[in-house]
């Protein structure tokens, strides 16, 4: 008798469902308040996530506490309830960008610093490895580069909620990027540097199964992705550190930056040290912008077992 062959993609849950309406029904109303009224919104909210609610509220203090030790406890407070409204803001406008054109895109860019390098790097024809931090805005600095005219490709995990996924993908697609899952980027990675299209990493998160080495992040060993360095030296493609960060205005400055990569004939050792350059470089962007990073991930939680105790994750 024969078996039926079943497909490997589970069905959507009543719960996964109800998110996905939410979110619809909320990304609607959002849009009617505009650009910088939505953005106003979700930096309420995301305030009430840490005070009076608390979400995550420990992480935060300990992280950033850790990070900058000169801070006393109320500027530590202060620093990471500005860090949740950073966050709202990021998530919301990043919601409602969807639909928004080009030329809206590029004039929400109030100063650009180092596009020289995406030009340069686009004229040797191997494409362009980009690396970035969940630091300011970080989805609106891929769909900035798209809206110039640059072939995107951003490589992102898998959300457990498909029907999410799916309308994410979809999203990321209307403002002109292109969508590589983690799990088809060896596949997929060497056709798009081929056709000179830029590919975009965010390496400042370490996952179950993520090929990663531990490199200092503020002092402490952190685990870190090693794909943006691998994809570099297997291709040839040069890399480039992009930050997108919120400015006074409401505006963004976007930041171009060149990683070193140099070729010893150790391939493990210049893995290794491209992925610590490029980590080093987003810490000092964070830094210079502490209140828009993404404190609400736990980036030490994984370390080696011999990193000595005051080391270890806050």
């Amino acid at each position: 008798m024969s078996t039926a062959v079943t497909s490997a993609e589970p069905a959507p849950t009543f719960s996964h469902r109800v998110e996905y309406a939410a979110t619809r029904a909320a990304v609607a109303a959002l849009r009617l308040l505009g650009w910088r009224g939505a953005s106003a919104v979700g930096g309420w909210l995301a305030r009430l996530a840490y005070r009076p609610f608390g979400i995550r509220a420990g992480v935060v203090e300990r992280q950033i506490a850790a990070a900058f030790p000169h801070l006393s406890p109320t500027e530590v407070r202060d620093l990471s309830a500005r860090s949740y409204e950073s966050l709202g803001r990021t998530f919301i406008e990043s919601a409602v960008l969807p639909g928004t054109s080009p030329e809206v895109m590029i004039a929400r860019v109030e100063r650009v610093e180092g596009w020289h390098h995406v030009d340069a790097a686009l004229a040797l024809g191997k494409g362009i490895i980009a690396v970035t931090g969940h630091l300011g805005n970080w989805e609106f600095g891929s769909a900035y580069v798209a809206a110039r005219g640059v072939p995107v490709d951003a490589v992102t995990r898998g959300a457990a909620n498909k029907l999410f996924e799916a309308y994410i993908t979809r999203t990321r697609q209307e403002i002109g990027m292109e969508v590589i899952h983690d799990k088809d980027a060896v596949r997929r990675a060497p056709r798009a540097l081929r056709e000179n299209h830029l590919i975009g990493l965010a390496a400042d998160h370490d996952a179950l199964g993520l090929a990663s080495t531990f490199v200092p992040f503020f002092g402490r060993p952190a685990k870190t992705p090693r794909g943006p360095a691998v994809f570099a030296l297997r291709f040839g493609a040069p890399v480039l550190l992009m930050i997108c960060v919120r400015q006074p205005s409401g505006r963004y400055a976007f930041f171009v930056e060149p990683v070193e990569v140099t070729l010893t004939g150790d391939r493990e050792a210049d893995v290794d040290a491209i992925v610590l350059r490029y980590t080093q470089m987003l810490e000092q962007k964070v830094r210079e912008y502490p209140a828009q990073y993404f404190w609400q991930h736990r980036r030490w939680r994984r370390q080696p077992p011999d990193t000595p105790p005051h080391l270890r994750e806050p």
